[in-house]
């Protein structure tokens, strides 16, 4: 699919990635001004909680739980001082609970042990915590201002995809065409604006096309979408 876009582009004489990029960006960040993380924090430890949780759920699930949990475990140690009975059962409206305790208790010991209990900047120091893997350290490098890679999720994803940036399928490899693609300055934004436009305009079962203020920048817009001088 990724790939009959790329070639699409080509047919319609839409320019190389590297000219669109710039034009997407500006217009995506228009169109999408408020476009930022949805999960609620108040701490460095809660968004690194928040974005673990994250996993196989929703944003506003995992702000519903959250919530309370924040309220009763406020600093690493606390993770650490109930049974993990307790904090599965804390946790469970999530999903995949006990793999999710587990994790969370294993960053919080290392967060202990190796960082003073504050959590780190650098990615391979993120990448070193307990269920974190190369996506939840680039939220939490980026969310923290030390923006290192580029967030692939499944709207991020599709929508690379779709406008002809990437023809690859495994998150890491769109990772590394987006890099090459993205100025360094937006690597942390580019993300929320997909995942925005995703929610809002480029719906996967039914895109907006006739709405999308891309639709003359993507190989993937319907034909009847397109501006008549297109």
């Amino acid at each position: 699919m990724a790939r009959s876009y790329l070639s699409e582009a080509r047919r319609r004489g839409l320019g190389r990635r590297t000219e669109r990029i710039g034009p997407l960006v500006a217009r995506l960040a228009a169109e999408h001004a408020d476009a930022a993380i949805a999960l609620r924090f108040r701490s460095d430890v809660e968004l690194l909680i928040s974005v673990m949780l994250s996993a196989q759920t929703t944003d506003v699930n995992v702000n519903r739980v959250t919530e309370t949990l924040f309220r009763k475990y406020r600093r690493p140690q606390n993770y650490l001082a109930v049974p993990v009975e307790e904090l599965e059962r804390d946790i469970y409206a999530t999903g995949f609970y006990r793999q999710k305790a587990k994790s969370i208790r294993g960053a919080m010991r290392v967060l202990l042990e190796e960082f003073d209990g504050r959590v780190p900047r650098r990615l391979e120091d993120l990448l070193r915590l307990p269920g974190v893997a190369r996506k939840t350290a680039n939220v939490v490098a980026a969310e923290l201002g030390q923006a290192q890679g580029i967030v692939v999720d499944t709207h991020v994803r599709r929508l690379s995809q779709r406008l002809g940036l990437t023809r690859n399928d495994d998150p890491v490899k769109i990772e590394r065409d987006l890099q090459r693609l993205v100025p360094r300055a937006d690597w942390a934004r580019f993300p929320h604006l997909l995942i925005w436009h995703g929610r809002r305009v480029c719906i996967a079962r039914r895109p907006l096309c006739e709405s999308c203020v891309l639709v003359d920048l993507c190989p993937a817009a319907r034909i009847d979408a397109l501006p008549a001088d297109a």
